[in-house]
């Protein structure tokens, strides 16, 4: 026996508690707890837990050290460790005796299918073996106890629907800045308030994102609405003559002052639409229904918070006096041409959603798929690898670029309308979709289409891995650990 492993049992409260233990289990418990304990004072905590184990949430770590830590002192011995663990493997192998329904001492696709037809939740066997294969070590497409054990070892329940939930829940969100495709959330997390962590961390996010690349943003809507304007610095040069340095955060006020209640409209809409393509079925949904219900809640909000975004246009391309803030520019605009003005373009903006949220998620998740499969450590799975930070932001910045390709020509004939009045080289017959297109063609070819795209490509590094490093912090100081 290793000498940590004698000493510690020795200092035990209550050694009886695994001395029936078999000699491999005991052997197994003493190097997990010592992984655990770098410190070597005798306890762990839940710090130490997911300092090893940073893919499992946070809430599971200390819902379960809560349960194991009898003598309330915010951390357990070896003793507790042994007792809990040692009962919690006990009812695991309980539950995986039942879904086990061959008693072969593995779980198969079909055996998973039938478990949850019991538990009233249809999935087809695709789905069946892709949640096999985030389970499966081995690379079998089969599950061992010993897998299945592992797996759920920090999970707080042993409750077959409340393992299956947790199972099937994605293990990464997507952070790029202006995804249109909303994070999942668990039940839990829906009845324990977790969701409004969720949205506060994400909004606080996005206003520093925001700030932090609004010249950038500027200057590509100056881009997209006059031309490029002898390029880049003799467009800086022009807006810092015209309004100096604070001039270059023009618009940036509305375009935070939208966030909330944006997230909060899509965050709302994207769970009912779940709720309609869902029906009765408990079954996950499918990329294809997740691009679908996040294209729906990105035209909802969209529909809800589109004035907004037209008066965020006019105060980025005003000049020096020409509105006193956003109230004004709001009652300016409506004086001078009516309600119509706050939907100028509202049509190609939202035919440009379903492409950018279906591309955006698609290239997304296969990217991220592909790296876990290619790199991941041997016996980690598709939900306990955890790509390093520059990967996940790495996928969030091609993800985003792709999907902005793809309706790019769309967004500059909306931001286009949206400054149709304050632009006086718009003429009659161009103040159409069709119209604008046809003309920027015909000037300057395809790629008039894209212009401002050189200043949005260089924003998007910036704000994805500003609002990814925020939304951590924020998201932790909150409490909040999405699973």
């Amino acid at each position: 026996m290793p000498m940590r492993l004698r000493n510690r049992r020795e200092k035990a409260k209550d050694p009886d508690s695994f001395e029936q233990l078999p000699a491999y289990d005991e052997e197994r418990l003493g190097k997990l707890f010592d992984a655990l304990d770098k410190d070597e004072n005798g306890r762990i905590s839940a710090n130490d837990v997911l300092e090893v184990f940073s893919h499992v949430p946070e809430e599971h770590v200390k819902e379960t050290l809560g349960k194991a830590d009898t003598a309330k002192t915010g951390n357990i011995d070896f003793a507790e460790f042994v007792r809990y663990i040692v009962d919690h493997e006990k009812r695991l192998a309980l539950t995986f005796s039942k879904l086990d329904q061959n008693k072969d001492g593995i779980l198969d696709a079909k055996e998973i299918m039938s478990s949850f037809e019991k538990l009233g939740l249809k999935i087809d066997e695709t789905e069946a073996r892709r949640l096999l294969k985030r389970m499966d070590a081995s690379l079998s497409l089969t599950i061992s106890f010993e897998e299945f054990r592992d797996y759920f070892l920090w999970y707080p329940s042993t409750n077959v629907k409340d393992l299956f939930g947790y199972w099937r829940h994605s293990a990464f969100s997507n952070i790029a800045e202006d995804s249109l495709v909303p994070d999942d959330l668990t039940e839990n997390e829906l009845t324990s308030g977790m969701w409004w962590r969720h949205l506060v961390a994400g909004g606080i996010a996005g206003c520093v994102s925001r700030t932090a690349t609004a010249p950038l943003d500027r200057i590509k809507t100056f881009f997209q609405v006059y031309g490029k304007l002898g390029g880049m610095k003799h467009c800086v040069q022009m807006l810092l003559k015209e309004g100096g340095y604070l001039g270059l955060w023009r618009g940036n006020g509305m375009n935070v002052l939208k966030i909330a209640p944006e997230s909060a409209i899509k965050f709302m809409s994207y769970e009912q639409m779940k709720k309609i393509l869902k029906g009765d079925s408990e079954a996950e949904l499918n990329i294809q229904e997740r691009i679908l219900a996040g294209a729906g809640a990105g035209a909802i909000s969209q529909s809800a918070i589109y004035p907004m975004e037209v008066i965020k246009t006019r105060l980025t391309l005003r000049r020096t006096g020409e509105f006193d803030g956003i109230f004004h520019a709001a009652r300016k605009i409506y004086r001078n041409e009516g309600l119509r003005a706050f939907y100028r373009g509202y049509a190609p903006n939202l035919i440009g959603i379903l492409p950018y949220a279906g591309i955006d998620l698609a290239v997304y998740e296969t990217l991220k798929r592909w790296y876990i499969s290619k790199y991941s450590i041997q016996g980690e799975t598709e939900t306990t690898a955890k790509p390093p930070a520059y990967i996940v932001l790495g996928c969030g910045v091609v993800s985003s670029v792709c999907g902005q390709l793809s309706s790019y020509p769309l967004a500059l004939v909306k931001t286009k309308l949206q400054a149709s009045s304050s632009v006086e080289s718009i003429k009659l017959g161009e103040n159409s979709t069709f119209g604008i297109m046809k003309s920027i063609v015909a000037k300057e070819g395809l790629p008039g289409l894209y212009r401002g795209m050189g200043p949005n490509f260089m924003k998007a590094v910036p704000a994805v891995s500003i609002s990814y490093v925020v939304y951590e912090h924020v998201r932790d100081s909150l409490g909040g650990h999405m699973t």
